[in-house]
This record gives structure tokens, sequence and C-alpha cells, in this order.
């Protein structure tokens, strides 16, 4: 939806309705059927309840995920043959592979999912793409692991908490062999699978990534995630930006903290999953709270209120 849309849909929920003439401004509000007739009065819309209109939109989805699957078993059942004709040989030639495209990554991707028995790791970095593909993407990849019985454990950025369709996604998981935790800060993304094979992107874009199967590479990865990991907080234990006795929030003192090593307010936004407009109000704040009347003063100030010394 548009800024406007959001923000009279809200309205609507509210009061319990809004008039018909206020929201020709916001079609998109009729378009994703967000709002109905109010059948007492035809000047007036009535909010269609978010927990129905989010079952609306998930039930293509959900629909095309069945499709999905249907196709990806029927691939599989027509490759089986040729999967013992594949020798050892040959093994230590694919250890690093270089996919190009997003079709061949999803390939790549789909295959090691499906091959996936025991545990699959993964990292998920906030991104740009629409919630829609991205709650689809997830539903395909992780409810027939769990059908199989597969753990998963996946980190987020503590901005995912704030994320109203990374929550809906989360809140379809309820199995103890799904675990969610958030850091505040994640490099790139991540996907391991049974100790075996691991993928990562080598560009912005994500449009080139590398398919590692070195048990080497594998395992350090591993121990990349499990460092994370244990530094992580579980979603289900609430927010962590509380803020501190010296009045500066936990994602303040991260933005302090890549401020003082020098990066610019995109590449902070971006290593710490949020929009640049939420940074630099952040940075705002940031500033106000020490004093600062510029940037370069906002540095020196944070170097010596002793803020970097805290254990994030």
């Amino acid at each position: 939806m548009c800024e406007e849309g959001n923000r009279l849909y809200a309205t609507a929920l509210r009061t319990g309705r809004i008039a018909r003439a206020d929201v020709e401004t916001a079609p998109c509000l009729m378009e994703f059927a967000l709002l109905h007739p109010d059948p007492d009065d035809a000047g007036w819309l009535r909010p269609v309840p978010p927990t129905l209109a989010l079952a609306q939109r998930l039930h293509p989805l959900e629909q095309e995920i069945t499709e999905r699957r249907r196709q990806s078993v029927a691939l599989a059942d027509a490759f089986e043959p040729f999967m013992s004709l594949s020798t050892q040989e040959s093994a230590p030639t694919h250890s690093i592979t270089v996919l190009e495209g997003l079709d061949r990554i999803n390939t790549a991707l789909d295959l090691a999912t499906a091959q996936c028995r025991t545990e699959m790791l993964t990292v998920q970095p906030s991104g740009r793409r629409r919630p829609e593909q991205r709650l689809i993407e997830g539903l395909e990849r992780d409810k027939p692991l769990i059908e199989r019985g597969v753990r998963i454990r996946t980190l987020y950025q503590h901005t995912a908490r704030y994320s109203p369709d990374r929550l809906a996604y989360v809140d379809q998981f309820t199995n103890g062999k799904v675990e969610y935790r958030t850091i505040d800060e994640l490099v790139d993304r991540l996907i391991i699978c049974d100790e075996t094979v691991a993928f990562i992107p080598t560009r912005d874009d994500r449009q080139v990534a590398l398919e590692l199967r070195h048990p080497g590479l594998v395992r350090y990865l591993i121990k990349v995630f499990e460092f994370m990991w244990d530094r992580a907080v579980p979603l289900s234990a609430g927010a962590p930006y509380e803020t501190a006795p010296d009045g500066i929030t936990d994602i303040q003192h991260s933005i302090a903290k890549l401020l003082v090593e020098g990066h610019v307010d995109e590449a902070i936004a971006r290593r710490l999953g949020m929009n640049v407009r939420t940074c630099r109000a952040h940075i705002a704040k940031l500033a106000q709270a020490l004093g600062s009347g510029s940037r370069a003063q906002l540095g020196y100030l944070i170097a010596q209120s002793g803020m970097l010394d805290r254990d994030l």
C-alpha cells in the first residue's frame, strides 16, 4: 500500500469507519479489498479486519506453494535415475561453484533444501524485496523441511521485530524445531544445509552467489554462524532496544560504533537492516542526547562519552 493508504486504513480501524470521499486519494485500499461499503450509509466505508485481510492475501500464496511443491516432486522423480551416474572423482572440481542469475541460484537452493535432512542454518538480513515475495520464498523453503523434521535456526537483525510481514511469517511456525533470533548487525545472507553445503552472495544485487561444498569452508561458516547465534536474542524475548541509564538506546549505541568507524548513513542503515531515513532519525537523537552541533563533533563526543566501552 501507499503511505496515504497505510494512514487511512489505520484511521478506519481506530474509528470503525471512514468517509468514502476521504479514501479517493488512496485507491490501493479498495484494490487490496481493505474497505467495504457501510450497509447503513453509502457515504461511508468500513475496514476489513487485518486478520481477515492477511488471510485473503495468503490464500493465493499457499495455492502457489502447493503447485510448486508438486512440480518439485515431479522434477526430482525425473532426475532420480541420473543421480547414481555422478562419480566421486568429479566432486573436488565442484567444491566451489559460481551461480550466476537468480534462476540458477534458486534452483541450486531448491535442490539443497530438498536434500536437507537434519538442520538448516540461515542468516537473513533485511532486504528491499516486496513482503509477498519474501513470504512465499520463505514458505516454500521452510514448510517441507519442517514436515520432514528438519531443525531450522534463523538469524535476523533486530529491526525484523518491527516488520509486520516478517512477524506474520514467523507466527506460522510454532514447531519446537524452528528457532528465530535477532542481532543488531548482520554482514550478509548465509544458508547452510546439513553441514555439507553453504550459499553466500558475492554481489550486493544478489545476482551472483557461491555454492560451497568444501568441508573446511562449510565448517568455518558454521562456526561464524554459531558465534553470531550465541550473541543473538530469541525473537520471543521482546524488543531489545531498551534505553540505558545514559539515555541512549541499544540501536543508537550500534549506530555510534559504526559512525566512529567512519561509515556513511547508507552503509549504517544497510548493515543494521533499516531505511536511511530511520537511521538518520536515530543519529539526530544521538546528537541531541550528546549535545552535538555537527557530524564531526558527534564523532568526538561519542569517543569521549565512553559509550563504546559498553558491551553490546
